[in-house]
């Protein structure tokens, strides 16, 4: 068997490519429409309004609601915010939370966070191809 022409990427956990709408879009805004989004100066307004626009756009693609779509830098702070954010409204009845064994790094440590603060963690275990039979009871 002979080595591929190209290379083969296997980390798109790590990073995936930008879809080429979002290439399109972005030039205005790294060129001459760059603004501090929580500003009040024009410029600061624009790239607010250039924000929600796009949070109502990705809202609607998911079927949610414009206020419930959050954009983030990258996995680590998304999944901190998931984490963390939960703990802190969780009601006293409902302090669980259920993860894997194979986690990322930037998922298990804010288990192990939330977990020194009185949290349940559930680690499950998985198979050699990443599942599990686990099945959460019913309350």
């Amino acid at each position: 068997m002979s080595a591929p022409d190209r290379p083969i990427y296997l980390d798109y956990n790590g990073s995936t490519p930008v879809d080429p709408e979002v290439i399109d879009a972005m030039p205005p805004f790294l060129r001459k429409q760059f603004g501090n989004a929580s500003s009040t100066p024009p410029r600061g307004r624009a790239a607010r309004s250039a924000i929600e626009e796009a949070r109502a756009e990705v809202a609607k693609l998911i079927g949610a609601l414009p206020e419930e779509a959050i954009f983030t830098g990258g996995g680590t702070e998304a999944g901190n915010r998931a984490i963390r954010g939960f703990a802190a409204v969780a009601p006293a009845g409902r302090r669980r939370i259920v993860t894997s064994t194979i986690e990322h790094p930037a998922t298990e440590m804010p288990c192990r966070r939330v977990e020194r603060r009185g949290f349940s963690v559930s680690r499950i275990a998985v198979d050699e191809d990443g599942a599990s039979n686990w099945l959460p009871h019913a309350h």
